[in-house]
């Protein structure tokens, strides 16, 4: 079920860190996340609507200069969790992420890398997540 706020609602229900990062596609200062060195077993769910996003089995730590800093993962939790999006801002060639359930932004993807089985980097902001530990 997706949601459909109005901008001041997503502003009363996130914190000014969290609106300006998932409602207006903000980058979070690299290792400020508190999820960031997260290894716990568990469910990351958009801090926004609360949809399942990732699992801990796909955060890794990354070696790939340039994108260290947040929480990074190897693949969704399953299929249609996010939405891809062509993203040429800043003068980069990337692939915005969001949650497919609210569309708020989470981070971006970057493939062909090779600190992951998969070749995919999950790029997330970790203000953008909540964890629920499976412990």
């Amino acid at each position: 079920m997706a949601m459909d706020l109005t901008e001041e609602e997503w502003k009363q229900k996130l914190t000014p860190e969290q609106y300006n990062v998932l409602r207006q596609k903000g980058t979070e200062v690299p290792f400020s996340g508190e999820l960031t060195d997260n290894t716990e077993p568990g469910v990351y769910k958009c801090a926004a609507c609360g949809a399942v996003l990732f699992m801990s089995d796909a955060k890794h730590e990354s070696t790939t200069p340039g994108l260290q800093g947040w929480p990074s993962f190897a693949e969704v939790a399953e299929s249609g969790a996010v939405k891809l999006t062509k993203d040429d801002g800043l003068g980069m060639e990337r692939v915005e992420v969001t949650c497919s359930n609210c569309g708020s932004h989470l981070g971006h993807l970057f493939e062909g890398v090779t600190d992951t089985p998969t070749g995919k980097h999950y790029c997330i902001n970790s203000v953008c997540l909540n964890f629920e530990s499976k412990m």
